[in-house]
């Protein structure tokens, strides 16, 4: 690898950390710049899920404070970010490497639109469910999903964790953007154990993108309370919409 591409992978880990921990889109960062480098789908994907990993640790350490309080429901909501990654990870070992390349255009879209739409969407679902502490079945298969989802591709998996939160609990955003990032840290965690025993893994990246992201996993927590999500929303949005339009030519 040149020293700028290892530059241009550092600096993307850096920004994935940053906008994973405010936001939870980070991949959509990663990833494209991984294929503007030259490396396959597959290879690109579990190598970006392994370098994500310490990212999200450290922006979970940024939010333990708003975590004080909140064992038992990430205990109940864990389990199903845990269950939903060691399937999803399980699909993508399986599955063709085709199938991945073919759907990842279509994940991306799915993924921009959530950005885009979760605001809007949370706020006609808040006044039509009741709340409960940990959100009753509904929630917790809901999770299980967004898991299966992040352990096959994961990129804006913590936009819908965030989401499906903020519309079935009661609490305080950031409250529930640290619980976001548990349960994100979760679902890639086991998902790149899996990818290390099992799969093929580009050391230099995922360890470039390991060390960017722990950084801004920090730099999130420090100012995710103060930025505006709905910039940070515009500019993910855009970087995948043009991510899948170039997969999709």
């Amino acid at each position: 690898m040149q020293p700028l591409e290892a530059l241009a992978v550092f600096g993307a880990g850096l920004a994935a950390g940053t906008v994973n921990t405010v936001v939870g889109a980070g991949s959509l960062i990663t990833f494209p710049t991984l294929l503007a480098l030259g490396y396959p789908p597959v290879l690109a994907n579990v190598s970006n899920t392994v370098g994500v990993v310490p990212g999200a640790a450290s922006g979970t350490v940024a939010y333990r404070r708003e975590l004080a309080g909140q064992r038992q429901r990430i205990l109940v909501l864990g389990s199903a970010s845990l269950s939903g990654g060691v399937l999803g990870s399980a699909l993508l070992l399986a599955l063709p490497g085709s199938v991945f390349k073919r759907i990842v255009p279509v994940l991306i879209l799915v993924a921009c639109a959530l950005i885009l739409l979760q605001p809007r969407v949370s706020r006609w679902l808040v006044a039509r469910r009741p709340h409960r502490e940990h959100g009753g079945r509904v929630l917790w298969v809901a999770v299980f999903a967004t898991g299966i989802y992040g352990g096959y591709f994961g990129a804006a998996q913590g936009v819908i964790l965030i989401a499906l939160l903020a519309t079935f609990l009661t609490d305080d955003l950031n409250r529930l953007n640290g619980t976001k990032n548990v349960l994100a840290l979760t679902a890639n965690g086991i998902s790149a154990v899996a990818f290390i025993l099992f799969a093929h893994i580009e050391w230099v990246v995922a360890g470039l993108i390991g060390a960017g992201a722990i950084i801004g996993g920090q730099v999130g927590g420090h100012f995710g309370r103060k930025l505006r999500p709905d910039v940070l929303r515009w500019v993910v949005a855009t970087v995948g919409l043009g991510v899948a339009i170039a997969l999709l030519a």
